[in-house]
């Protein structure tokens, strides 16, 4: 049997890197496309895939490069945009989109595994329209697609523990809006085994996968549990809803940007779903909370 190629966009990402190891470990060729690295991240390219850089979002670039693909795996995606128009985030998630489905179409490679998010097409969020939308056009594709909705996901060096952490090393007290929005955090290993085993099942051929971890916690509990694997001492200070939006207002402006506005019209709905994609593809999934040392570790 012909050695399968692997063609991931985001490779160099934080699910990325983990993929792209866990494939590579299942015999596959890979091949990383990225927009370019920074300089300091180098140390971070995967070792063992190949790396391309060029224009994810330039169809005759994609098509170049998927000459002898047998699959394509679409990681790219981005938290924050510049400002609050949506445009940053039609333009990532959309448009790559879009040049992807074109250039894979142009050389025929069916095989599209795509990340979204859980609420994708929901709420007010740019984000969360703007990755609606992507699902939308991979499902009226024609390809031969899988979706997968992760609620947030935590894995050593993650922007959810990690973040927090990095807010509460000299913060007492922490004031935050919606301190009682609900997430089921999934555990970064569990989302790449999901793609891997999506590779070698049928079944999950346009099918959309939910991916969620075996605990709901609220933000207020992921803050705690941060603090306490740190042995700190902290009060988490829940805002009203009119603080809570003013606080992210102000955040767009703040150095690393911790939350935004768009954030705040995100976390107006719960990250939690009864369908438990994980378990459906044959993973088991994994609690987070006896995790939080290890991923503040990586931080």
């Amino acid at each position: 049997m012909a050695q399968r190629h692997v063609v991931v966009l985001g490779g160099t990402g934080f699910v990325g890197r983990h993929l792209v190891a866990r494939l590579l470990q299942g015999g596959n060729r890979v091949t990383v496309l990225s927009r370019g690295l920074d300089p300091a991240k180098r140390p971070l390219r995967p070792q063992g895939a190949s790396l391309i850089e060029g224009d994810v979002s330039d169809a005759d670039f994609l098509a170049a490069v998927l000459d002898d693909a047998d699959a394509v795996v679409n990681l790219v995606g981005i938290l924050n945009e510049k400002g609050d128009r949506g445009d940053g985030f039609e333009q990532v998630f959309v448009g790559i989109t879009d040049a992807l489905i074109q250039a894979m179409t142009r050389m025929g490679v069916r095989r599209l595994l795509q990340m979204s998010a859980l609420n994708a097409g929901r709420g007010e969020s740019h984000y969360l329209q703007s990755r609606g939308r992507a699902e939308q056009h991979v499902r009226s594709s024609g390809l031969d697609w899988t979706l997968f909705r992760p609620s947030v996901i935590a894995g050593p060096g993650d922007g959810l523990f990690c973040r927090f952490d990095g807010l509460l090393r000299y913060a007492p007290v922490l004031p935050i809006g919606r301190a009682e929005a609900k997430f089921q955090p999934v555990w970064v290993g569990d989302v790449v085994e999901a793609f891997a085993r999506a590779l070698d099942e049928p079944r999950s051929l346009r099918e959309t996968y939910d991916l969620v971890g075996p605990d709901v916690m609220t933000l207020r509990e992921i803050v705690r549990l941060s603090a306490r694997a740190r042995g700190r001492h902290r009060m988490v200070l829940g805002l009203p809803p009119a603080l809570g939006k003013l606080q992210a207002g102000v955040g767009e402006w703040l150095p690393g940007k911790p939350i935004s506005r768009d954030n705040w019209r995100s976390l107006q709905l719960d990250s939690v779903s009864f369908d438990d994609g994980l378990r459906r593809i044959g993973v088991t999934p994994t609690p987070v909370e006896p995790k939080v040392a290890e991923i503040l570790a990586g931080c």
